[in-house]
């Protein structure tokens, strides 16, 4: 009998040297580095470059990124045009959908035939940092339409992170919140298989082009059991109020079988390892902001449902809070995780296109046996026929 393994759950399909975690130390590794040493100690800048090229940069390779970087930031016309004549009612995840579809669109028209779309290595990498790059203001202006407020232009005197913060709210951050958000950023920026990353691989594995690859792995990300969680985490601290609040709010979530978003993880048994790291990143900003009532009901939740469940936190309950914090819209969260995810998205299209076979898995049919139309049709007649007796029995 054919074994299934629903949502392919432990079913090896490729390698990658791009990120794993190691077992041992329960630690996510990007290209080897474990993720929590390289949120303490690296810009943003220097892990998109590590996940890209497999080693960090030094100065003068940081640089170049840096300089490269900065040359895409401003919010293209025609991607501003097409954001506009969305709603504002759309969701912001469908706003950065569209807005990388016109940025391929209008990168990869000069491709002749879609044979020739799917780009050599260094087009890929080209076509990567420019997303990575253009990303922070899509997500920034998304944020601002919906408040009614005007596009703010990027600063080239400010390094990745200030600067998405500064073309969201208008003014420069303290170098706290700063450091919470480029934190959040490199742990978010990659995770092996995951559903996103997955999606974005079968569509680089039919040679189409890096840009529908994102687009792809955005619609992806855009569901709460992936990117919307750390959304979700926000509604349900909303919806509780207060740390006194959990005990009655859990028990009749509990009672009723509602899924609470921001806990358990397919990939770690002991706990997310992303999730010290991001607490501790939290506790700046609850202490920068003054707000105990965070920390309070953060802990207590985090309390109640692991001794109820055993169930641990992931990454997106610390960082939704975190977000709030710094200003973030509930609805620009998932935003930022695309902002972030790009690179580790970018980076298995193109190690899918260096050793690439099309990903096409199989499935096992459990429909109706084979059937021919002449016995359907007779079939329906006799049937139609015997409706009609009966009536007229009636």
């Amino acid at each position: 009998m054919t074994e299934i393994y629903k949502g392919l759950a432990g079913v090896v399909v490729d390698e990658t040297a791009i990120s794993k975690v190691n077992p041992e130390t329960n630690s996510l590794l990007y290209r080897g580095f474990p993720v929590q040493e390289l949120a303490a100690t690296q810009p943003f800048e220097a892990v998109a470059y590590l996940l890209w090229h497999g080693e960090l940069p030094n100065p003068e390779q940081l640089a170049q990124l840096r300089a490269e970087e900065r040359e895409h930031r401003a919010l293209a016309a025609n991607v501003k045009q097409a954001i506009d004549l969305l709603p504002l009612s759309a969701h912001p995840m469908d706003e950065a959908r569209t807005a990388v579809s016109v940025i391929g669109a209008s990168d990869v028209q000069g491709a002749g035939s879609v044979f020739d779309a799917a780009g050599s290595p260094e087009e890929n990498l080209r076509r990567s940092i420019r997303l990575y790059a253009a990303l922070p203001a899509i997500v920034a202006y998304g944020q601002r339409r919906r408040r009614g407020q005007e596009i703010v232009p990027p600063r080239d005197d400010l390094d990745y992170a200030a600067n998405f913060l500064w073309m969201t709210f208008g003014e420069e951050s303290d170098e706290i919140v700063i450091d919470a958000f480029n934190r959040s950023m490199i742990l978010y920026a990659e995770h092996s298989f995951n559903a996103s990353t997955f999606t974005a691989r079968v569509i680089a594995s039919t040679l189409s082009d890096l840009y529908s690859s994102v687009v792809g792995a955005i619609g992806a990300l855009k569901g709460p059991l992936h990117g919307g969680a750390n959304e979700a985490v926000l509604h349900i601290f909303n919806d509780i109020g207060s740390a006194e609040n959990v005990v009655p709010w859990l028990d009749k979530a509990l009672a009723e079988k509602r899924k609470i978003m921001g806990f358990g993880h397919r990939v770690y048994k002991r706990g997310d390892s992303r999730v010290p790291t991001m607490k501790s990143a939290l506790d700046t900003l609850i202490e920068h902001y003054q707000r105990p009532d965070v920390a309070e009901l953060y802990a207590k939740l985090e309390e109640e449902f692991v001794s109820r469940k055993g169930i641990y936190p992931n990454l997106d309950y610390p960082s939704g809070p975190a977000y709030n914090l710094i200003g973030f819209d509930t609805l620009t969260f998932t935003p930022l995780f695309i902002a972030s995810r790009v690179t580790g998205w970018t980076a298995h299209v193109m190690e899918q296109s260096a050793s690439n076979a099309l990903i096409r898995p199989l499935s096992l049919y459990n429909g109706v046996d084979e059937r021919h139309i002449e016995g359907y049709q007779a079939d329906a007649e006799q049937l139609r026929a015997n409706d009609r007796a009966a009536e007229s029995a009636e």
